[in-house]
């Protein structure tokens, strides 16, 4: 069973109750009636994007849905939290992509993307032969991958579940907890 279609979404829930906080995000997403199973960061050859959308018609409640989550949770007080996905599509259609999936506290939304997105490219990179010097900062590597002819195209999801960065702000405070998810 290889994918055919993807898409991606994204969701934050708050409640005292980090299970119900979950089921929360899970609803701002849009795929509460899911039953997800996550899976290892692969993006199928020839797999093609499409909208939230579009994405939700082939849903039946009760399905079950593979998914690639990226979901971090807290209950502390302007705790900062994020969680990102990351895609790395290489230039030949018929090969394999990467997705990351990345959460961390502390981090602002910049740098959770970046991270996200930079994982998935060097996974990419490793996979094509790239040559790159590890020590290098990311947007020096991105013209290494770029200039190879192989790579590349990267994307990280924004909160309007484009494919830019998403990042949560700061926990709820008062013993709520806060999740947040990325799907394909």
């Amino acid at each position: 069973m290889v994918p055919q279609k993807v898409f991606f979404t994204k969701g934050v829930g708050r409640h005292k109750d980090y299970l119900q906080s979950f089921e929360l995000a899970l609803r701002d997403a849009g795929i509460e009636t899911q039953n997800l199973v996550t899976v290892s960061s692969i993006f199928p050859p020839g797999g093609k994007r499409i909208s939230k959308e579009e994405g939700v018609k082939y849903m039946k409640a009760g399905s079950i849905r593979f998914c690639v989550m990226s979901r971090n949770a807290t209950n502390e007080p302007n705790r900062l939290i994020a969680a990102s996905v990351g895609l790395a599509i290489p230039k030949d259609s018929q090969q394999y992509g990467y997705l990351s999936e990345h959460h961390s506290f502390g981090d602002t939304e910049e740098r959770a993307g970046d991270y996200a997105e930079d994982l998935a490219a060097t996974m990419l990179a490793t996979t094509l032969g790239i040559d790159f010097d590890s020590s290098k900062d990311w947007d020096e590597r991105e013209k290494q991958y770029k200039a190879s002819g192989k790579f590349i195209t990267t994307w990280i999801m924004d909160d309007r579940s484009r494919f830019r960065r998403v990042h949560l702000g700061r926990g709820a405070g008062n013993g709520e907890s806060k999740n947040a998810i990325d799907l394909i």
